[in-house]
This record gives structure tokens, sequence and C-alpha cells, in this order.
């Protein structure tokens, strides 16, 4: 009796053991982006790289969740972030605005982190369009991003033929192959492309660029993972992982790196 006493314990305590030592399964988060450099784009192996990118990998992985990258048609965004495809919007998300579609603010649609970025909308036109003012866009055929703020801003001038495209860098392609007059772009993109390479001929006209805008992380309304972004993020700029990232890729004069009038 006492043999199969032990037994039996030895072998709860087995159970036991396996039951806690056993791995546990790590979290993930999936994060949506475009294809948008220099926050999210590829390197020449095929690799994912980008300020957004390496920000995401480093707040998540400091909240100890793998990230999963997933891409997503921008028109889509909030029925892809409701339906629980993706955790958040990461990708030059633009806070301060309204939607073109029904005017309404993004941040009735979202929580949003902390803006960590700032950006404006710019028109990009080849060198030799002859475009300088707003009155020369009346009659051109503009090419946007379609539900961006890029949309937004491209109706907001008066005769201008505005047409709508999946991802921003098809926009500068238009412009570049001479099927559009102008695109309407994020000045972070713009400054990744125009007047280099393939882009040479195009340039930006900064005389109609927009006012300033910021970029933010948009999150399901109510995720618990907007405050744990934002302390995250707040850490990442004090030890300095913020700027390095933005040194690295190009955009250190315009990152946020001081959340404090941002707290509420």
């Amino acid at each position: 009796m006492k043999k199969t006493f032990a037994l039996i314990l030895a072998l709860m305590l087995l159970i036991a053991c396996f039951a806690g030592c056993a791995p546990k399964e790590q979290k993930t988060v999936v994060v949506g982006y475009t294809i948008y450099a220099p926050m999210n784009y590829k390197d020449d192996n095929g690799k994912l790289i980008g300020f957004d990118t390496e920000l995401a990998e480093a707040v998540f992985g400091k909240l100890g969740y793998k990230v999963l990258f997933q891409e997503i048609d921008w028109k889509q965004k909030y029925t892809d972030l409701n339906a629980g495809t993706i955790d958040c919007i990461w990708n030059g998300f633009t806070c301060n605005c309204a939607d073109d579609d029904d005017g309404i603010q993004r941040s009735e649609k979202v929580d949003f982190s902390y803006n960590y970025m700032e950006n404006r909308q710019v028109i990009v036109v080849r060198k030799d369009s002859g475009i300088s003012s707003a009155a020369d866009l009346s009659g051109k055929q503009g090419a946007v991003e379609a539900g961006s703020a890029g949309e937004t801003y491209g109706k907001s001038f008066a005769g201008a033929n505005i047409k709508g495209f999946d991802v921003q860098t098809k926009c500068i392609f238009e412009v570049n192959a001479k099927s559009a007059d102008f695109a309407v772009v994020d000045a972070q993109l713009a400054k990744s492309y125009v007047g280099k390479g393939d882009y040479a001929d195009l340039q930006i006209v900064d005389a109609l660029s927009s006012d300033v805008e910021y970029y933010a992380i948009g999150f399901m309304k109510g995720s618990e993972l907007t405050a744990k972004v934002n302390a995250q993020l707040e850490a990442l700029a004090a030890d300095g992982t913020i700027m390095k990232l933005a040194e690295k890729y190009g955009v250190a004069t315009t990152a946020i790196t001081d959340f404090s009038d941002q707290k509420k």
C-alpha cells in the first residue's frame, strides 16, 4: 500500500512539474502596415525594415510580444482593426485629421498613442510641370492614396481631379510616368524618393505643403495596449532608442521624444 501511495505521489509530482515547467506560448501582436519608406519598407533581401518597423519591434519586445507584420489595404484599416485581423495601425498614421469619406475625426474611430512624429502633406510634380501654385492645380490630374490624409488634402484644391490608389508609392510612380500631373503624399515618404534615382526628375512644391500633422499608433477603442505602448515610448525616448532609430532612417528632425505635454 505504501509503495502504491508513493508511486501515485511521484506521478502527481511529475505531472505538476511538466505543467509548471512547460514553456508558455509567447504572446503575439499583429501590426498593420503598408509599404512606405522610411517607415515600413523592404531592403534588398526582402526583409521588412524602417523607422516604424524597428520602433514597433522595440516597443512590443519590451512588453513581451512577438510582432507579426500584416500588410493591409489602407482604405480598409478600420475594418481590419475592428475585426481583430490586426491589433494596431502603425504606419505613418496621421492622427490630427478627419477622414475624407465621412468627415469624422480619426480620434473618434480609434484610440491613439502619443504623437511620435511630425509630418506634412506635400505636392510632388515633374520639374517641367510648370506647377507652382494652387491655381495651377485646377484641371490637373492628381494621384492620392485612397483613405489617406493626402486624399483629404488633395480634394481641398479647387478644380483638381483626384484619383485614389492603394499605396502612396504608386502615386509617385504615376507622376513619374506622366499618368498624373501631381501627387499628394506624406513629406516623410516624398523625401525618400523625390529627386533620387528613377525619380530624379520629380520635385516637391514647398509652397503647397499642408500645415503640420502628427503620426500616432492607432488601436481599437478601449484597447489596453494604448497605455502600455505609451509607457514604452516614454522609456525608449528616455534611453535614446527613438532618436537612434530616427537618425538611422533620416527622420531625426521630425521625431518626437518629449511626450510630457501629451499626458492626460
